[in-house]
């Protein structure tokens, strides 16, 4: 996961998320963590279609939101906000 792991050194918080604009599911995953005390970083894919093309071949998952949980300098996979529901954790 290069784009995923060179955009996490770059943050300091406990999740990041790709995102677009007009993204229903995407406020919803903001307004769940945020619900939940957690930080996130947003790194919005609307224009910036190679990222999102990059984003799709490293995690197989084609639609946004995307979260990882880089919390305690791991990388996890989440999915999406329905996956972020389901993982347990918060």
């Amino acid at each position: 996961m290069n784009i995923v792991t060179n955009d996490a050194k770059e943050i300091d918080t406990d999740f990041l998320i790709y995102s677009s604009d007009f993204c229903p599911y995407c406020v919803a995953a903001e307004r769940y963590l945020q619900s939940h005390g957690f930080s996130f970083t947003i790194v919005d894919l609307t224009n910036n279609f190679e990222k999102r093309k990059e984003i799709i071949l490293e995690t197989g998952h084609r639609t946004v939101p995307v979260i990882f949980d880089v919390r305690n300098n791991q990388i996890n996979f989440i999915g999406g906000f329905d996956n972020l529901q389901e993982s347990g954790i918060v």
